[in-house]
């Protein structure tokens, strides 16, 4: 999957990543590529607990089936 995210200088100098398509995803790095490095570990992390959530959400008499992308 591809997602766009924003890099902006921190008044502290750290750099802070966000994807605006996962609300609340932001991460940040001493630099662009560790702040870069530090979103993706954030994106994985945002989308594994929504998958949690609706999966705990689904009734127990359907079973459920795991699609990889």
């Amino acid at each position: 999957m591809i997602f766009h995210v924003s890099l902006k200088e921190a008044e502290d100098g750290w750099i802070v990543a966000e994807c605006p398509a996962l609300p609340g995803c932001v991460s940040q790095g001493k630099d662009e590529k560790e702040a870069l490095e530090n979103i993706k570990e954030a994106i994985t992390a945002w989308l594994w607990a929504e998958d949690q959530k609706a999966a705990s959400a689904m009734p127990s008499n359907e079973t459920p089936f795991v699609v990889a992308v």
